[in-house]
């Protein structure tokens, strides 16, 4: 009879509880079609486990946790802060749309850039209060109410640009230029 062996099982290797026992050495690392035998790699787990605390509302009398619920661990400063960044594309790109518009209006004005600075500061701190808002609700909401797990501020960064963006088209707006020019472009 011939031999059945699949092509892939033509070789096998004992491994001994010892090492260094029974196996003889190898003269090549490689060889073709001998899988190299090591310890078995640990099974990969987040850096960081959730615990899920599923639907409870915190007036059981233990702090916060049922008897079987272990807290959260506390995450490094490093991890939110790069949580913070992703995302950060959005109200890049609004915040430059809004200093554009407000140069175009800036310049348009013909005075002085004091008062137009101050008003351009002040929005850009309104932004910067409105992305801190979104966070809030976001963790509020998001993570407590519905027991999700944020894994960036995206959602902040696009509400912080598109108020930055209605703040620039709100500056071209006060253009006259700007605003002559699109009324003849429309046809109004």
């Amino acid at each position: 009879m011939a031999d059945q062996t699949q092509p892939w099982a033509e070789r096998t290797v004992e491994v001994s509880p010892q090492p260094g026992v029974g196996v003889p050495p190898q003269r090549d690392a490689f060889r073709r079609g001998v899988a190299s035998v090591g310890k078995p790699r640990p099974p990969r787990t987040e850096p960081f486990p959730t615990v899920d605390q599923g639907g409870h509302d915190g007036h059981d009398g233990h702090d916060g946790l049922w008897s079987g619920d272990v807290p959260a661990p506390r995450r490094p400063l490093n991890w939110h802060l790069a949580q913070l960044r992703l995302g950060g594309e959005w109200s890049a790109a609004g915040a430059l749309f809004a200093f554009v518009c407000w140069g175009i209006w800036a310049i348009s004005g013909r005075g002085d850039l004091g008062a137009p600075l101050l008003t351009f500061v002040l929005s850009l701190l309104v932004a910067a209060g409105l992305f801190g808002l979104s966070r809030l609700l976001g963790r509020v909401i998001w993570e407590r109410q519905l027991g999700r797990i944020r894994r960036s501020a995206r959602g902040a960064h696009i509400v912080t640009a598109v108020f930055l963006v209605g703040l620039g088209v709100a500056y071209l707006q006060q253009t006259e230029w700007v605003v002559s020019a699109w009324n003849w472009v429309t046809g109004n």
